[in-house]
């Protein structure tokens, strides 16, 4: 099996391009387009995002697992004849969706506030057919291992994308024409994408087998609560936005303080807690094939390492971030958004951090077992708990109850998966004593962490001085982990010492 550590390095890398340059493009958005245009794009935009949910989010995780398994077996045919009874679904589905919206176009122009949106949402729903064809072969290529492929294809129509935008949109055309040349940009870099997939999957030995129907159910009835489950979390968005407000207006705000407030903690302080789920991701993308193939072969040794040391490497990462914002979170909202609450929110909310990336790697590792449903189920009794404490917390807390509401939701949910790991796997897995051990270590970490902060921004400016913080965070986390043996830096510290190693030595030594 290719190595997990140069796998997750590669994904990494690629999700930070595509981030850092899609950061950028919205940069440059904001000033073409203008806030009428994007806020039009975006209202459009949203509902495609749930209808691409619909065909695209259960799809390719499991034709990525089934596609392991069919590999560990090598089952040339059962993995062809799955591929291509995948993409007939997907089609079928995309233009099942497209033919929705166009005969009920007036419900949709009502869903609206502003009936032009649904004009880009038709600009867009070329997009949802090409991504049909996409997220098929995508997750076949993935299944097979073939994670440059992965991360390429994602690089490729991101820079696709940004091109064709700026080269259709204009300050000088109207609000609503900047908006349909983004819808027309997403069709053609998805038109694109599909077209670069397709050459890859074929350049690296895909085949189409004969359809056959018993590919279908097990297809349909594994991917359905996956998309059960993002769908519902793309609903999930829209609720907290009517309940929170709502219930901060029985306190005494007023609608604008609420909403303002409201957009802080969510537009601005949630979206950096989310950072350390993007290496832990990078991970969760890598194990799904790895611990499928394993689990074909019957390989129960390997599945459990692998399920321990990613649970543990989740953690670690997780604990990384949270000295960052605890110690100095508050010079990280001022500095980002001139927003001092933004970064006391940060602070609050810095402990959030740790269940959120057990709940990240763990559904993730409950995927690749074939427990869906069942995670599915976890997720929604989280959720249950989450609004019962917007409901409730408002009025005792303020704003911070969005906070607390969300670090509900991810701790239950990932005790909630980690049970249930525990008890389907023989793993053996002792959390709460390095629980207590990380949380000690992080109390002196995050104090030593906001006193540098503080001393620092005397004598430096601010960017300078979270540079700083974050290097003396992150120096003393590592260096009292590997006092403590929390980490084992040994084994990393050696396993990069030979796969760096010059050949010519090695050749040399043998």
């Amino acid at each position: 099996m290719k190595s997990l550590f140069k796998t997750v390095a590669l994904i990494t890398i690629f999700s930070f391009l595509t981030r850092l340059i899609g950061f950028i493009f919205r940069i440059v958005l904001s000033r073409e387009v203008g806030a009428e245009g994007l806020g039009l794009y975006q209202v459009a935009f949203s509902v495609f995002m749930v209808l691409l949910t619909v065909l695209s989010s259960g799809i390719p995780l499991i034709i990525s697992r089934m596609t392991s398994a069919y590999t560990a077996s090598k089952d040339s045919k059962k993995e062809s004849s799955l591929v291509a009874v995948a993409l007939v679904h997907t089609l079928l589905l995309s233009l099942f969706l497209c033919l929705i919206v166009l005969l009920f176009r007036n419900v949709f122009t009502n869903i609206f506030t502003d009936a032009r949106c649904f004009q880009i949402l038709i600009s867009l729903l070329p997009a949802l057919v090409f991504s049909s064809v996409y997220c098929v072969l995508r997750g076949a290529m993935w299944g097979r291992g073939n994670y440059f492929a992965l991360c390429i294809t994602e690089f490729y129509e991101q820079i696709v994308r940004i091109v064709v935008a700026l080269l259709l949109i204009s300050s000088s055309l109207s609000a609503i024409e900047n908006a349909l040349n983004l819808g027309w940009s997403m069709s053609i870099a998805c038109l694109f994408s599909m077209i670069f997939v397709i050459i890859l999957f074929f350049y690296n030995d895909g085949k189409l087998g004969k359809l056959k129907k018993g590919y279908f159910k097990p297809l349909v009835k594994q991917s359905t609560p996956i998309t059960l489950m993002r769908v519902a979390g793309s609903f999930i968005q829209p609720l907290i936005a009517l309940i929170v407000p709502a219930r901060l207006m029985t306190i005494g705000y007023t609608s604008s303080q609420a909403l303002s407030m409201y957009g802080v903690a969510v537009g601005m302080t949630l979206p950096l807690l989310f950072i350390s789920t993007s290496i832990i991701g990078s991970l969760s993308t890598a194990l799904i094939p790895d611990i499928s193939r394993a689990k074909a072969q019957n390989d129960n040794n390997h599945i459990n390492e692998r399920m321990k040391k990613s649970i543990v490497f989740a953690l670690m990462i997780s604990a990384l971030f949270v000295p960052l914002f605890l110690g100095m979170g508050e010079m990280i909202g001022v500095f980002l958004y001139d927003d001092i609450l933004s970064g006391t929110l940060l602070q609050s909310a810095s402990w959030i951090v740790i269940p959120l990336g057990l709940t990240n790697i763990s559904s993730a590792l409950l995927n690749s077992l074939g427990y869906e449903i069942k995670s599915f189920i976890n997720f929604i009794i989280g959720a249950i708990f989450m609004f019962a404490a917007l409901w409730i917390l408002p009025t005792i807390f303020g704003i911070n109850a969005v906070i607390w509401a969300m670090g509900i939701d991810y701790t239950i949910t990932a005790i909630l998966n980690i049970l249930l790991l525990k008890r389907k796997t023989s793993i053996d897995l002792k959390l709460a004593p390095l629980l207590i051990k990380i949380t000690l270590l992080l109390i002196p970490i995050s104090a030593l962490t906001a006193f540098v902060t503080s001393l620092t921004s005397y004598l430096f400016p601010a960017f300078i001085t979270i540079l700083i913080g974050g290097v003396v965070s992150l120096g003393s986390s590592l260096l009292l982990a590997n006092i403590f043996n929390i980490f084992d830096f040994k084994t990393i510290v050696m396993y990069a010492k030979n796969k760096f190693k010059p050949k010519a030595k090695i050749k040399a030594k043998t």
